[in-house]
């Protein structure tokens, strides 16, 4: 028998500030559910470790000489989590009064419900796009390149973030954000955890995907709200980002798309899919060291 009815974990690297709002809302809402908060610092240089063992020491503190990444340090406190249910959260992230409660209901509602996540909005209060269809090659060549400036209202990429849904009401979705990720019991339990081959981006998709395959659904829960700065750790690097980005996409892509295609056409889609994706990376990477260079030179 589990201790708590959720375990929600965190995973920081050099988050400080945000850490503590993050953790401020969590303690603000343990009079609605009962929960335990499993925070695991990632080699953090800001004293993040300190911080969470003098002002919040209710929490479960993991912190580690080197950096897991997303994936390896919320599967770390999975394993040792006293809930029943999960919901990972980021550290640049809070949650809004009631949310834990709601989510919590709808898992115990929902028989079918494997991931949900709820509203996620930006901190100017405009919505976030946290829940989307599965990615796709075309979306893909649109979403946020000079191919997408030149068509900024094409289909694919809408269709991709579900930008004509209202998102108002519960609905059935492909996948949601790690960023405010609830995960029930039973996908802990029959699906496992997320693959610790992704470091980090794109595990979120491919938990979800397996979440699909293994006969549960993944929803979309409006009533629940939370708030999150996007970029915050990943800021920091952003160019290494980028390149883990990317080679998490092709991950998915090869583990979950490619084998389901003719095997007769596999060779072609790989090499098409690595070459693509190695090219938008670099554009991506060369952009960025652009935008530094007019920064320091004024222009």
């Amino acid at each position: 028998m589990q201790d708590f009815d959720l375990s929600v974990t965190i995973c920081s690297w050099n988050t400080k500030d945000d850490l503590r709002a993050c953790l401020q809302s969590l303690a603000d809402a343990r009079k609605e559910a009962s929960f335990e908060v499993i925070v695991v610092d990632n080699n953090s240089e800001d004293d993040s470790p300190s911080m969470v063992a003098e002002e919040f020491p209710w929490v479960v503190l993991m912190a580690q000489s080197k950096n897991l990444g997303f994936t390896g340090g919320n599967n770390l406190a999975l394993k040792s989590r006293k809930g029943r249910h999960a919901f990972l959260l980021n550290s640049d992230a809070v949650v809004h009064p009631g949310a834990i409660a709601k989510m919590l209901e709808f898992a115990n509602a929902t028989s079918d419900a494997g991931i949900f996540g709820p509203k996620v909005l930006n901190p100017d209060g405009s919505l976030q796009m946290s829940c989307r269809r599965f990615p796709n090659p075309v979306a893909a060549l649109f979403r946020s390149t000079f191919i997408g400036k030149l068509f900024p209202k094409n289909r694919f990429v809408r269709e991709y973030l579900m930008a004509d849904f209202a998102h108002d009401h519960v609905l059935e979705v492909d996948w949601v954000s790690g960023c405010a990720m609830f995960v029930t019991e039973q996908v802990l339990e029959k699906v496992g955890l997320m693959d610790p081959e992704y470091f980090m981006f794109c595990e979120d998709v491919d938990w979800c995907f397996r979440t699909r395959k293994a006969g549960f659904n993944v929803y979309y829960l409006p009533s629940a709200t939370v708030t999150h700065a996007i970029g915050k750790s990943t800021d920091k690097a952003p160019n290494r980002m980028i390149g883990r980005f990317h080679r998490s996409m092709f991950y998915f892509y090869t583990k979950n798309i490619l084998v389901e295609k003719p095997i007769v056409f596999r060779p072609f889609l790989w090499m098409l899919a690595a070459v693509g994706l190695s090219l938008r990376a670099s554009l991506f990477i060369v952009k960025n060291k652009i935008d530094i260079l007019r920064r320091k030179f004024g222009k």
